[in-house]
């Protein structure tokens, strides 16, 4: 279980010190394939904030009369996702937006992804926030119109991140004809290798590079307040970006069904929210209101669970050696065996392929972990939260525990699927795996997963 911190009076304390955040100004510079930009956050006039990025394009882009006013709009938008990882330092009450400005409309749908996307932060801190009041945001810099466009190509960014579910999107679209852009963010040992296995170089890959301002890690170091931020939401208006320099119009993200549920049963805490449809239809629609309206951001997966992902998965072979999905060890491209998600996909790996093949990627036998055992109690529905972690629904699990029960002779049953034996009937009855229909594919799209799942 993860811990959580009484920082209800350090967090009234520090609202006090630190009243107002504010947003100053964003630059950009362009030099061949390569748009730089950067921010200047300000902490009660006291501390500046300089976090910078840079994202490298497979070509350079041809930039039309009407680019820059759209680079120039995203990027601001940016701003205001960047924002939310250091203003959670101090969750100073009053933001001030001077770099761009915002109606009444748009400062809504701020506060509402801020509230949302660190639901998992206030729960993890215990600090009581209330929607209406965590915080005030007022807005009077210029104002970035929407512009209208028609310079799109029908043609798919992938974001990649390393684990099977982008795998499984790259896959099936690039195998049904569609002509795919990988897109990474801060490239690593999982994702490159994903790229270089699907036989696309990292030439073929939009970069992204993205940096945290050392002064925030110094203020962790010092005891500020720290926590989960939506960084989903954030590498959202990042794939804009992409998109817009490219003309490349689907961005095609592999969140599934299972980023619905709630981390924390019965409440609105969501480890994944800026991964899940509400999100993803709330982004949909401020981008078309405000930005530009042509983008097509989705999520390929939303129709399906995490079984009939790793349906999928398990036939994709010259994947199963180089993919990873540990946060733990993903500077070190590494499982580290002793976290949920590790623990998560051995199971779903071990309810198609053996528990065998599983503890030969993962490299341990992590159903034999009697030290998995909280984790695997949060992850079947033994504990009253799941884990804080991007993982499937309690149902997937479930569903996964039985079919390895079913493939395992009663012999060599591991320690942790005998404990699954002994507490299921404490359990609710758990269904079959199904369609979801909440999702924005077009007919072409769904047949793609409905051929892939025969």
């Amino acid at each position: 279980m993860t811990p959580k911190t009484d920082n209800q009076e350090s967090y009234n304390k520090l609202r006090k010190i630190y009243p107002l955040f504010t947003y100053s100004s964003y630059n950009y510079s362009i030099s061949g394939n390569k748009l730089s930009f950067g921010f200047i956050f300000i902490l009660n006039d006291e501390i500046e904030f300089r976090p910078t990025s840079s994202i490298i394009l497979p070509e350079i882009p041809q930039f039309r009369e009407n680019i820059h006013p759209l680079v120039e709009n995203i990027i601001f938008q940016i701003g205001m996702i960047e924002l939310i990882s250091y203003w959670k330092a101090t969750c100073s009450p009053m933001i001030e937006i001077k770099a761009g400005q915002l109606n009444e409309e748009q400062i809504n749908w701020w506060k509402e992804l801020y509230f949302n996307g660190l639901g998992e932060f206030f729960y993890l801190n215990t600090i009581d926030a209330s929607r209406e009041n965590f915080i005030n945001i007022s807005s009077h810099g210029k104002t970035h119109e929407k512009i209208e466009d028609e310079f799109f190509k029908n043609e798919y960014i992938i974001p990649i991140g390393g684990g099977k579910d982008s795998v499984v999107t790259l896959e099936l679209l690039k195998n049904n004809g569609m002509k795919v852009h990988p897109l990474i963010m801060n490239p690593r040992g999982a994702t490159i290798d994903t790229v270089l296995a699907s036989g696309l170089t990292m030439d073929d890959t939009i970069i992204i590079n993205r940096s945290i301002d050392p002064v925030l890690l110094q203020l962790n170091y010092r005891g500020f307040l720290n926590g989960h931020t939506p960084f989903s939401a954030m590498l959202a208006f990042y794939t804009l970006l992409a998109s817009a320099l490219t003309g490349y119009r689907n961005i095609a993200l592999s969140n599934e069904a299972s980023a619905n549920e709630a981390t924390i049963p019965g409440s609105d805490i969501n480890h994944q929210y800026s991964k899940s449809i509400d999100f993803e239809r709330n982004f949909r629609d401020y981008y078309s209101r405000y930005i530009l309206k042509e983008f097509n951001y989705f999520s390929f997966l939303r129709p399906l669970n995490e079984l009939q992902i790793v349906s999928i998965f398990s036939k994709l072979e010259k994947y199963h050696k180089v993919f990873k999905s540990c946060n733990v060890g993903s500077k070190t491209n590494t499982w580290c065996g002793n976290c949920p998600k590790c623990l998560f996909t051995h199971i779903m790996l071990s309810a198609y392929k053996g528990t065998d093949y599983a503890d030969q990627i993962i490299g341990m036998p992590m159903l034999n972990r009697e030290e998995n055992t909280a984790y695997f109690d949060e992850l079947c529905g033994f504990s009253a939260i799941k884990p804080f972690e991007c993982v499937g629904t309690l149902n997937d699990v479930q569903t996964a525990m039985k079919r390895i029960i079913q493939l395992t002779p009663e012999y060599n049953m591991p320690l942790l699927a005998k404990r699954f034996i002994d507490l299921a009937h404490t359990l609710p009855e758990n269904e079959a795996p199904v369609i979801n229909y909440d999702h924005f594919l077009d007919k072409e799209q769904m047949n793609i997963l409905n051929l892939a799942l025969q």
